[in-house]
């Protein structure tokens, strides 16, 4: 194990290469990885669900710590499923789910209001699991506040594995990062956990390789979090690099700049589903109106026909109003990587880039706080030597 020194004003030291193993050095650990392992190889790459008796969920051991599972992507996204069937496998915590119906990934930290949400039990096997029709903090907020779960809180909320990173500004945009995030508020510890996908080079395995990254660093937390001893003013924001299986080790980072370029494009209408739908609705709508026009037109000059009229009818006609025509326009978001300049190895994406999985604490203020990093950095130096 190896260790690297930081410079002044950056973080304490807190880099540890090859912290899996030093993690799984301790009792039992190699064992069980390596049946981790074949449990995870003997996997289809496809999640099995099965339908959940929440019953018999919610009536598991009482001396199992709660663990709540949310993400940004919806429930059905592999990252989640992949997580929760690992710890289900465990058998050491009580696992519960509260997540998205629908993809919610980019919804920040936005809560559903004016609004009611719909909650529907989903069926994963061996959880207690919720979709919820908001977003990520909707789950999270509803599932601590103690209208849908029998228990009052739990011991640890992880929010992820999110498809794609969540480095740098991106934490501002991030669902993933915001479901955890919404639980410290609560003053709930968390987590959330996000790989670094890219389309070119990732295949769903890369999902179940992330969970076995992070699973050792999920134990230690519940461990130290049980003995009081888990830093109480920050959450974990975890990024794991590309080619998890492949990774360089944990490493304590700093929250960078860093921020893809946003470039909005103007699109068509035949290039937008939803405004081809209204237009065809509208354009269904106005043949229907002109229809009944005509009718009522028709009727109207049936009736002064037959009707006799004793006095001069005197039409009075006002100025017709100009029906100036609206012009909708459309656009649509996408972010673009761009070149980042900065070329400190403790920010959170470099590190990622380089292969590390990258460890940032994050904390309420806008600004991390030297005490916190000092407790981050105490608590991860700990975990990864194994002090009790």
């Amino acid at each position: 194990m190896t260790t690297t020194s930081v410079k002044k004003n950056m973080l304490p030291p807190g880099l540890v290469n090859n912290l899996q193993e030093v993690l799984l050095s301790r009792k039992g650990g190699n064992n069980n990885n390596e049946q981790q392992k074949d449990d995870s190889a003997a996997d289809s790459t496809e999640p099995s669900t099965s339908t959940c008796n929440e019953d018999t969920a919610d009536s598991n051991d009482s001396s199992k710590p709660v663990v709540l599972l949310t993400n940004g992507e919806g429930i059905d996204s592999l990252g989640l499923v992949y997580l929760v069937q690992a710890l289900v496998r465990l058998g050491l915590y009580n696992v519960h789910v509260c997540a998205p119906q629908s993809d919610k990934s980019v919804s920040g930290h936005s809560v559903t209001l004016r609004e009611t949400i719909a909650v529907t039990p989903a069926e994963i096997d061996g959880a207690t699991a919720y979709e919820v029709s908001g977003t990520t903090v909707d789950c999270v907020s509803l599932a601590l506040s103690g209208a849908l779960f029998s228990w009052s809180k739990p011991l640890l909320v992880i929010s992820g594995i999110n498809r794609g990173s969540s480095c740098g500004h991106h934490m501002f945009y991030s669902g993933v990062v915001a479901g955890a995030r919404e639980a410290l508020i609560c003053g709930v510890p968390s987590l959330s956990i996000s790989l670094n996908w890219k389309r070119e080079e990732s295949q769903e395995s890369d999902f179940k390789d992330a969970v076995a990254v992070c699973l050792p660093l999920i134990n230690a937390a519940i461990r130290d979090i049980e003995k009081g001893v888990f830093p109480k003013s920050c959450f974990l924001s975890i990024e794991i690099p590309t080619s998890p299986s492949a990774n360089k080790g944990f490493k304590l980072t700093k929250q960078s700049f860093w921020r893809s370029a946003p470039s909005w494009q103007a699109v068509s209408a035949n290039r937008h589903p939803s405004a081809a739908h209204f237009m065809s609705n509208q354009q269904s709508l106005g043949i229907q109106l002109a229809q009944l026009s005509r009718d009522a037109s028709a009727a109207g000059a049936a009736r002064r026909l037959t009707t006799q009229r004793k006095n001069v009818e005197i039409e009075s006609v006002g100025a017709a109003k100009s029906d100036t025509k609206k012009v909708k326009k459309y656009f649509r978001l996408e972010f673009v990587d761009r070149e980042q300049e900065d070329t400190d190895e403790d920010l959170d994406f470099r590190a990622l880039d380089n292969g590390f999985v990258a460890v940032t604490p994050l904390s309420l203020s806008p600004q991390i706080e030297s005490d916190i990093q000092t407790a981050a950095s105490d608590w991860i130096s700990s975990a990864l030597h194994g002090e009790q």
